[in-house]
């Protein structure tokens, strides 16, 4: 009999480490048993910056996403830049929906979606609007 893994087991630090590895092998991961931190770069279309992300992961603690390079900007008419916690780190997801759990793989949900809140913040600079939904962090 074929045994099947448990899909909705916790993905360890090592799981984690391998699978960004796998789809990003130019990002650079260092880890250990109870957290990593993944820093590459990402470009949400042809026409875009090309942005140095660092993403740290712990097990304990909320994932943290930031924008190394270029730094982040308000707009031209001075907002603060939605969906950022203290204007340091990203707010991809909200946690209190468990939009974003230790199930899934930061590769198939955190980068893309990191990649996608840049565009978003692209387009709001062109447009003033955010186009990309969701709830502002508190």
């Amino acid at each position: 009999m074929m045994r099947i893994k448990n899909l909705n087991r916790n993905k360890t630090i090592v799981q984690q480490v391998n699978a960004i590895r796998v789809k990003y092998p130019d990002w650079k991961v260092n880890f250990d048993s109870y957290q990593l931190k993944a820093a590459g770069t990402l470009q949400p279309t042809p026409r875009s910056e090309i942005y140095t992300i660092e993403i740290k992961f712990h097990i304990l603690k909320p994932i943290q996403i930031r924008v190394l390079n270029p730094v982040l900007i308000k707009n031209e008419r001075g907002k603060k830049i939605p969906h950022m916690y203290s204007q340091e780190t990203l707010c991809l997801f909200m946690p209190k929906y468990a939009e974003f759990t230790r199930k899934m793989y930061i590769s198939d949900t955190i980068i893309p979606w990191t990649s996608l809140w840049l565009y978003y913040y692209e387009v709001w600079h062109a447009t003033d609007k955010w186009l990309g939904g969701g709830e502002h962090p508190e």
